[in-house]
């Protein structure tokens, strides 16, 4: 049987590939994202593409967006929760607090709004279960200089990610959480020209292939249910990250 995922954010970056990376393996995937024109350049002409414009901060578009998978599938194997934003890095009394609320709307209500549909779909399926795989990053382990409000959302990843691995061990479902360190996409473009360091510099760090990214949630995703990678680091290796202060 075809596997299913929905991936959001599959109209750029991290998502993107990885949408391509699973097409070209033969599944059918769901194509989650505000811009339906972004979403269909990912999909290009591959046959088991399914466009599904949504915002993952607004709760009756999540469900419809789900619901119209499972017309068309009638199964949810995967879910890839990737959706994120950044903002530019300042201190945290710089921060404009409409700025804050724009980006835990994506990255925290979005993540759990996409988790908390995909779990419903997942526990009330025949056979039960399905797998969610959360897109942290290494923020959530060590903060980059003015990154205050993206590196608090990013630990809020890991605590949705660790609560749906206790509670879905009763339906079958497994969560794990991949953390992502200097893939090259649109938003990692300024670590090729150089970034703020955590004592102060600007330095050049070294990015990696996303293709990379997306070989390893494609390994996530097509383990046995009864094997979880409950969470990866995947990073370039040169880049300054372990040992960061």
């Amino acid at each position: 049987m075809t596997k299913t995922i929905l991936i959001t954010g599959a109209g750029s970056g991290i998502g993107r590939a990885v949408a391509r990376h699973f097409l070209a393996q033969g599944w059918q995937v769901g194509l989650a994202g505000r811009r339906a024109e972004a979403l269909q350049e990912t999909a290009g002409e591959a046959p088991g593409a399914l466009i599904l414009p949504m915002d993952v901060g607004d709760a009756a578009q999540v469900e419809a967006g789900f619901d119209r998978a499972m017309a068309e599938w009638g199964r949810l194997d995967a879910l890839f929760n990737n959706a994120g934003m950044g903002l530019p890095g300042r201190m945290i009394d710089e921060i404009a607090v409409d700025d804050w609320l724009a980006l835990s709307q994506v990255n925290i209500t979005g993540m759990f709004l996409c988790a908390r549909a995909a779990f419903a779909r997942m526990r009330r399926q025949s056979p039960q279960g399905g797998r969610i795989i959360n897109n942290g990053s290494i923020s959530a382990t060590a903060p980059r200089w003015g990154s205050i409000p993206y590196t608090m959302s990013k630990h809020a990843v890991t605590g949705l990610t660790k609560g749906l691995s206790l509670d879905g061990r009763a339906y079958n479902i497994a969560c794990g959480q991949i953390d992502i360190g200097n893939a090259a996409t649109d938003m990692a473009a300024a670590q090729a020209k150089g970034v703020p360091q955590a004592d102060g510099h600007i330095a050049v760090e070294p990015l990696m292939d996303v293709t990379q990214v997306a070989d390893a949630v494609w390994h996530m995703a097509g383990l046995p249910l009864e094997t979880n990678v409950q969470f990866m680091t995947i990073m370039a290796t040169k880049m300054p990250f372990v040992g960061r202060g």
